[in-house]
């Protein structure tokens, strides 16, 4: 069975570790924000100059004038930071970040990833992606593994706007997660219920399928 958005951002959770500096990007990323495990003292940033987010607000909690870079209303933790969108791009592009999380429209098996714009479509603008890809060595990308017409989002060359090139080595979509390496997706894990055959079916770049990949534990 597909992951929702909660178990994706779950997962993500499970790969970070304590000390880091994790920026979150809009979407999926930020509900990992709600999954960092207990004990784990990691610093969340958002791109729009809050160092220290914490998890979604209650009703109770909520500050109108604390928003991350999708325009949410967040809270922040003890020892957090508030800076102007500058100082948080010095931050992103001098490579202080620890692990970015974003979201991409296609990801290909030399590591660009398209996450930007859609061609016909409007736009806001691009927002920090290209720094953050650029400034970034450890970045996982959360996505859909197909699109709502069943077609593969993992691809030999990515056929939309680039804005990065090969800057992606790992990717967790609804289906799987997978390093890109040697010009190739590597398949490390399942979603629970989910058979390899699906995942390759639905991967349109060359996929490397070990012998009895697990499945993924929440």
């Amino acid at each position: 069975m597909a992951l929702s958005r909660e178990q994706i951002a779950m997962r993500v959770a499970q790969e970070l570790q304590d000390g880091y500096y994790v920026n979150l990007g809009i979407g999926i990323p930020t509900l990992v924000a709600n999954y960092v495990p207990d004990g784990m003292e990691v610093m969340l940033q958002s791109e729009n100059g809050l160092l220290g987010m914490g998890q979604f607000p209650t009703e109770e909690e909520i500050d109108a004038d604390l928003i991350n870079a999708g325009k949410q209303t967040v809270t922040h933790v003890t020892g957090a930071s508030i800076f102007d969108s500058a100082e948080s791009f010095a931050m992103i592009r001098g490579g202080h970040v620890d692990l970015t999380v974003l979201g991409a429209f296609e990801v290909d098996v030399n590591g660009n990833i398209a996450s930007y714009m859609i061609p016909g479509k409007l736009i806001k603008g691009m927002g920090g992606a290209m720094d953050l890809v650029a400034g970034a060595d450890n970045i996982i990308v959360t996505m859909t593994h197909a699109s709502k017409h069943g077609e593969s989002k993992l691809l030999s060359n990515c056929t939309l706007p680039l804005t990065g090139k090969g800057c992606i080595k790992k990717v967790l979509t609804d289906l799987a997660f997978i390093e890109i390496k040697d010009g190739k997706f590597h398949l490390l894990e399942r979603a629970p219920g989910v058979s390899v055959e699906e995942i390759a079916k639905l991967t349109e770049g060359e996929l490397v399928i070990p012998d009895n990949v697990p499945e993924m534990t929440f």
